[in-house]
């Protein structure tokens, strides 16, 4: 937990959840969770229980950023099917409880592991938790829309044409400084962008290792977390998402593989994983993967220049870990440069 001298009104936190959530019963006490730039996450001490609010940002913010709104009501509808979620309690959208709109969930208690070596286990029980990642991808991506009444979560058409156009947007709006391999970066997304090839899924949008919890006892996942970005689109995009984490270096910006003996760590190799998330899905291989990896750095480059922008403005969760990791921004230009010459 991390300590936050702009914590909510603790009064106004416990009346409104006295109000609105079932059972709910003060006094509390929140304590802010140390990851995340986006959106503040707060653990909520009450007698009655354990909880989670998270809340949109206050401030000046760009446009359809931090939608604790969406995350909510996509977690909800995912309530009783086979994707793993917290159980969604009440969602407020008035600014003058706290400042700003949040929601309250259950406190899922789980193993939450930020860095992918996943120290401290064994190789099986590594394989294991790999495995389940896996197996939880493409639960996501295989869930019924109709069934879960998501079916207008998202607009048709080309899902990377759009997404890049977001992005570049975002990026554009938030832009502190002229970074060559980022302009280079969109120039070539811009004009290999693929034909839309129909598949349309639930993605998550920042599918990765530390945003699952596992069971205290076993390798289930007990809960997918953070799902601002989640949406309509294309399931290669969090496959994507997986493999780009994995690249990046040991350093101050989470941590990846390269440079890992993954075999000796009983970790699976890129091609391996996504061997069995095809064989799962039904599908014969994944195309454009490099085009996929691509736009996966492009993204998350666009949101890091977000974050540090944020901390420039004052606004930002973090505001000296926003601005470190705003340094890594080309690193990320960088790398999707090289992954858009990959061939699979």
């Amino acid at each position: 937990m991390a300590s936050d001298p702009n914590l909510p009104d603790t009064e106004a936190v416990a009346s409104w959840c006295t109000d609105n959530v079932p059972g709910f019963r003060g006094p509390v006490r929140l304590e802010k969770f140390a990851t995340g730039q986006s959106n503040p996450t707060y653990r909520l001490h009450a007698a009655s229980g354990d909880y989670v609010l998270r809340r949109k940002p206050s401030g000046r913010l760009l446009k359809s950023a931090h939608a604790v709104g969406r995350e909510f009501h996509v977690q909800r509808a995912l309530s009783g099917t086979g994707v793993p979620v917290a159980h969604m309690h009440m969602l407020c959208e008035d600014d003058g409880v706290i400042g700003s709109s949040f929601y309250v969930m259950d406190f899922v208690n789980g193993r939450h592991f930020d860095d992918p070596r996943l120290p401290g286990l064994s190789p099986d029980e590594r394989r294991a938790l790999m495995d389940e990642m896996n197996r939880v991808l493409v639960a996501i991506h295989k869930l019924d829309l109709e069934a879960a009444m998501l079916c207008d979560f998202g607009p048709e058409g080309n899902y990377y044409r759009r997404q890049i156009d977001r992005w570049t947007a975002q990026y554009r709006a938030s832009e502190t400084e002229t970074i060559p391999a980022m302009d280079d970066l969109i120039a070539w997304l811009d004009e290999n962008t693929p034909v839309d090839d129909g598949l349309r899924t639930l993605v998550h949008g920042d599918f990765r290792i530390d945003n699952l919890l596992f069971a205290p006892d076993g390798p289930a996942c007990a809960a997918v977390l953070d799902w601002e970005l989640s949406t309509l689109g294309h399931p290669f995009s969090d496959l994507a998402s997986v493999l780009m984490r994995w690249r990046r270096p040991q350093g101050p910006l989470g941590r990846g593989l390269a440079g890992v003996d993954r075999k000796a760590l009983g970790l699976p190799e890129d091609r391996a994983f996504i061997d069995l998330y095809c064989a799962r899905m039904g599908l014969p291989g994944v195309e454009n993967l490099g085009f996929s990896l691509a736009f996966a750095f492009f993204r998350m480059a666009a949101i890091l220049q977000g974050v540090k922008k944020r901390a420039l403005d004052g606004n930002a969760s973090n505001p000296e870990r926003a601005l470190e990791i705003g340094g890594h921004i080309p690193g990320f230009a960088e790398q999707g440069l090289a992954a858009a010459d990959e061939i699979w």
